[in-house]
């Protein structure tokens, strides 16, 4: 699935939900396993007033449930009528090509992987992208600014400071050298008429994979800015090549106990 196959609904509100880790106390209220699948999407149903959601992701990797209980789960939700389509976010390659050959023999409509994926996160070019490629899945990817690193708020190094006291963000991504690959990111931006924001998003988005890219604003203005990142002219091989040359070495990825499991 790529990113043209979305564009007859590009105007419609796309609604989706996902069953995480510990949604409440006790030996099914976490994880991948079929009683906690079912019972999160009911939940998610009745708080958000819904018959049915679009799109339903399992949201990680459970160890230890088999990926045909998982995913069983999720056709269920589907030939119940709760969800039209499913997800499934931070698996790895090979376990992202397990869970589209359950989903083939049930007649599942596993239609969408949510990865982590920025210019400082490269994992699923390790081989997902290639497994979503065969599989006939699209990508959504989320962070694709790596949490706010990837915006010219940090590019001061004072920012970063602050930021350091925050859990999510480990400090490694804060350093010297990670505080010059993101000022050698933005001299490539500003050579081409773009925030450092808009060239990440566009990066992200140049893969035709990647369907779509989750972005979050706290003002009008800065969804605005980020949407304009679609109006950049095509990258160049020199360019890409010196990205990657800045980037290389640096892996922004909080979500690498999932995908690695």
């Amino acid at each position: 699935m790529m990113r043209e196959d979305f564009a007859p609904y590009r105007d419609e509100l796309i609604i989706s939900s996902k069953a995480g880790y510990d949604m409440w106390h006790g030996p099914y209220g976490n994880g991948g396993a079929r009683k906690y699948l079912l019972a999160s999407a009911e939940q998610s149903l009745t708080r958000m007033s819904l018959d049915y959601v679009d799109i339903f992701y399992s949201h990680r990797v459970d160890p230890d449930v088999p990926v045909e209980e998982t995913v069983g789960a999720l056709d269920t939700l589907v030939r119940q009528g709760k969800a039209l389509y499913v997800g499934i976010s931070s698996y790895s390659a090979e376990r992202t090509a397990a869970a589209a050959s359950v989903a083939r023999s049930l007649g599942t409509p596993l239609v969408i992987h949510q990865p982590s994926y920025s210019i400082l996160n490269r994992w699923v070019e390790d081989g997902l992208t290639g497994v979503l490629e065969q599989e006939g899945m699209g990508a959504i990817a989320f962070t694709p600014l790596a949490q706010g690193l990837l915006t010219d708020k940090y590019l001061s190094g004072r920012p970063a400071e602050r930021a350091q006291q925050r859990a999510s963000l480990p400090q490694k991504e804060l350093s010297e050298r990670g505080l010059a690959t993101l000022r050698g990111l933005d001299v490539i931006a500003k050579e081409r008429g773009q925030s450092l924001a808009q060239l990440a998003l566009q990066w992200v988005l140049r893969t035709p994979v990647v369907a779509s890219a989750l972005i979050g604003a706290s003002r009008p203005e800065q969804l605005d800015e980020n949407l304009r990142a679609l109006d950049g002219a095509a990258f160049s091989t020199e360019e890409l090549e010196r990205i990657d040359a800045l980037s290389d070495g640096i892996d922004v990825d909080l979500w690498a106990e999932s995908a690695n499991r």
